[in-house]
């Protein structure tokens, strides 16, 4: 099953709603913009309808390079982890 391309996702939005596919691309990559500027700001951004997208935190730790075995030190880094509210859970499975 093959998963809708970006452009189909603006196309059968523009034609579902009567808007111009410049105007829908606009309006993803403002949602995008404002996502990243609340998860900086706040730590979390809510999607409506879809579900949350949460800044964490993720600790320094010993991994293993798959290709040797040699032990590898992972550094901790901020991450972006998004879950999925509880209605689309509910229609999705």
């Amino acid at each position: 099953m093959a998963r809708m391309t970006q452009t189909e996702i603006v196309n059968a939005l523009a034609e579902k709603c009567g808007c111009k596919k410049a105007d829908v691309k606009g309006m993803f990559d403002a949602l995008a913009e404002m996502a990243v500027k609340e998860v900086k700001k706040n730590g979390e951004f809510t999607v409506p309808g879809f579900g949350k997208l949460k800044k964490t935190h993720r600790k320094a730790r010993e991994g293993r390079n798959p290709a040797t075995g040699a032990t590898i030190k992972i550094p901790a880094k901020t991450t972006v982890k998004f879950s999925l509210g509880k209605a689309m859970k509910d229609s999705v499975a």
